[in-house]
């Protein structure tokens, strides 16, 4: 069996995109034991694959690197959209290049799934059109919240299950020997402006946050979740800064991989953070998690799980005072293990669907 996982890695310096490819494997291969993967992605590229529309269209008509004949060399195509990417808010020209490989491996004759994942929003005549053509090309289709899933009907296409997070399908980790408190991931995305958040808001936030929880006796640990590269907005810049202007206040530990990540988390009494998967990482190994949601993206998956300890950062308000306020709350652990065990059961219906159709 051989499948491609296509917009997600093991080696993207994003570990909820890592998160996504391991969640991915772990479910495929437990329907099939002996499955092969390749990845396609933005950090991981097929040389048969041309990364732009103008030059997928070209490369259909042309065939000069071989595409239709190397995606015919899959089984099965396991689509992620790195997880929020099937809609057109990223802009037209990402959706319509990852929109365009689908369309070409339904045309080289592959099945191909919609993992879970959020679908939409849609905001432009083209990205409905897109979304449209390929959900009814997908062999099934499934969705992380309800959302998604009404999303997609509006389209045309019922999922065939409302399922969780792929992080939840990941093994469960070893817990790392150190044990650590207060998990504080601070977002390279969110810090300088951008497109998401009041930015000075957010940094006064998460000044606040250490500092009452250190007068609190708490101990706090900088955890950065997407890995230093030449991206501006990755985490481990702010993480040192913010360590060094603690002066040893606070502790920093910056994961090498996605297995130490989950393995430090499982290993900490609860985690807050402004990056999606940093908190899902943390609710899928029973680590209580409090998330500063940015976006549409979060409450939803939240909610599914049965997990209510989300704080929008949208729009002003205490966002600090709201989360320390959830960081005192009774009964962290037993919700948070609660919703480890309601995300594990919600992709059963994954599996069963796998089984049945492919």
């Amino acid at each position: 069996m051989r499948v491609l996982i296509a917009w997600a890695n093991d080696s993207s310096v994003n570990l909820g995109v890592r998160a996504l490819a391991r969640g991915s494997e772990d479910l495929v291969r437990s329907v099939w034991p002996d499955a092969e993967f390749t990845y396609l992605n933005y950090g991981r590229r097929q040389p048969e694959v041309p990364w732009s529309p103008r030059a997928l269209v070209r490369e259909r008509v042309t065939g000069r690197l071989g595409m239709q004949r190397w995606l015919r060399g899959f089984d099965l195509v396991w689509d992620t959209r790195s997880g929020d990417s099937f809609a057109d808010i990223y802009g037209l020209t990402r959706h319509t290049t990852m929109s365009l490989l689908h369309e070409f491996a339904a045309q080289a004759g592959v099945p191909s799934v919609m993992a879970p994942q959020t679908i939409g929003p849609f905001h432009t005549r083209r990205g409905r059109a897109l979304a449209r053509r390929n959900l009814r090309r997908s062999r099934l289709v499934f969705a992380r919240d309800i959302v998604s899933a009404n999303a997609s009907a509006q389209l045309g296409r019922p999922v065939a299950a409302v399922t969780s997070d792929l992080v939840f399908g990941i093994d469960q980790p070893t817990p790392s020997a150190t044990k650590r408190d207060v998990l504080l991931n601070v977002s390279g995305l969110l810090w300088n402006d951008n497109p998401h958040v009041d930015a000075p808001h957010y940094r006064d936030a998460i000044r606040r946050i250490i500092d009452e929880l250190l007068a609190a006796g708490r101990s706090v640990t900088i955890f950065p979740h997407v890995l230093d590269s030449q991206s501006h907005d990755n985490d481990v810049p702010v993480s040192r800064e913010l360590a060094a202007e603690y002066d040893g206040r606070v502790d920093l530990v910056v994961p090498a991989d996605l297995e130490d990540a989950r393995s430090i988390i499982a290993a900490s009494e609860l985690v807050i953070g402004a990056r999606m998967h940093a908190c899902l990482n943390a609710l899928s190994t029973g680590t209580p998690a409090i998330a500063m949601a940015y976006s549409r993206k979060f409450a939803p998956l939240m909610d599914a799980v049965g997990w209510t300890r989300v704080v929008s950062i949208t729009e002003n308000g205490d966002w600090a005072g709201e989360v320390l306020a959830h960081a005192t709350a009774p009964d962290l652990r037993s919700g948070a293990e609660e919703a480890r065990d309601r995300g594990r059961a919600l992709l059963e219906p994954l599996v069963a669907g796998l089984k049945q159709s492919l």
